[in-house]
């Protein structure tokens, strides 16, 4: 079975358990060790993956890291597992101390379903603070699924891997950089395009006028491209990606739906206040003829809210209740901001439900 079918598989798999996997053990066991799997190495065979592996630090004995993928020998990859419920952000240290005391290459630290690999890029057997690999197994992309192949028992290349992890690192980090810059941009950021655009002295209150029109210019931009892209999948245009890394090609028939501007709008509206509860990687949409809907975990039973801008009279439309609906006009697209607590009421509720 291919690595992707097995990845969704899995991917599924957890969306419909993690309500009741509530310990790191139980994540261990029905998502850690399933992916390891998945990747093709025998999670029964001690000689191939190694649970509680040892990794002495100083004068510190027994300290065990959680999963050791063997090669050679040796370990080549040390595997730090969390709960899924747990931010990552708050356990790499641990990870850097095993990694330096032993002979792998690679260390990956995950809650089973956010995974950040790591190697050392920096300096030699010292773990890089940055991963040079992350990816979300509830929001896969192609270019995920392409770097974990490198990752199999049968394509494992460390030479391969070490060569691309260097430009993965820098690249995911100006991502994260540029997003950030986008949500909440900095004065540096800001004084880039005020010195470029006006003659006035930058001083503070040109540069708060500057924030607020880089904010929207960029706003404007994800919008426009997020609606030529779905666009041109809609008329059947080949869309061809290659920036020297990776390429695509997508071919789409067309369904006789034409997701608008307004509908993208409310969609990041949505999304925006749904980020204060939840990783926006559990928000998903789907355009139909009718309405433009909004949901959790890709699951049309756990519908948010649907966007009704076909006609004159806006609507948006909220799942108060199973099986229940509310209507609520709309003025215009920003009036979506009026109803922030209606929306995340319903996020808690279907997040804390088992469906």
């Amino acid at each position: 079975m291919e690595l992707s079918i097995k990845l969704q598989e899995l991917s599924q798999r957890i969306i419909g358990l993690k309500d009741n996997v509530l310990t790191e053990e139980a994540t261990k066991h029905s998502f850690i060790m399933p992916f390891i799997s998945a990747l093709g190495y025998d999670i029964f065979n001690p000689t191939v993956v190694v649970p509680e592996f040892t990794a002495d630090i100083s004068k510190k004995k027994n300290e065990k890291v959680d999963y050791a993928i063997m090669h050679n020998n040796q370990p080549l990859i040390l595997i730090e597992a969390k709960s899924h419920t747990e931010n990552l952000d708050i356990h790499a240290t641990q990870l850097e101390r095993y990694f330096t005391v032993t002979e792998s290459r690679f260390a990956i630290l995950t809650n089973g379903i956010e995974y950040r690999f790591f190697t050392d890029l920096e300096k030699p057997n010292k773990m890089d603070t940055t991963p040079f690999f992350t990816f979300n197994i509830l929001n896969m992309k192609d270019r995920d699924l392409r770097e974990l192949e490198k990752f199999t028992s049968t394509n494992l290349d460390i030479n391969k891997i070490l060569t691309s992890a260097e430009t993965k690192k820098y690249v995911s980090a100006i991502k994260n950089i540029f997003k950030e810059e986008v949500k909440n941009p900095s004065e540096e950021f800001v004084r880039i395009f005020a010195s470029k655009l006006t003659e006035k002295a930058l001083r503070q209150n040109i540069l708060d006028e500057f924030k607020a029109y880089v904010k929207t210019a960029f706003s404007e931009i994800v919008m426009d491209m997020a609606h030529d892209k779905i666009n041109s999948l809609k008329s059947k245009l080949t869309v061809e990606i290659n920036d020297n890394q990776e390429q695509a090609e997508i071919v789409v028939e067309d369904s006789g739906i034409e997701t608008t501007e307004e509908e993208l709008q409310g969609f990041f509206i949505v999304k925006s206040i749904i980020a204060e509860k939840l990783g926006l990687e559990r928000i998903f949409a789907r355009d139909t003829k009718s309405y433009f809907g909004i949901l959790l975990d890709d699951n049309n039973r756990k519908w948010i809210c649907r966007l009704m801008f076909n006609t004159r009279q806006k609507y948006l439309s909220l799942h108060i209740e199973d099986k229940k609906e509310e209507k609520f006009t709309l003025d215009k697209v920003e009036d979506i901001y009026k109803y922030k607590n209606e929306i995340l009421a319903i996020v808690n509720r279907l997040d804390s439900e088992k469906i």
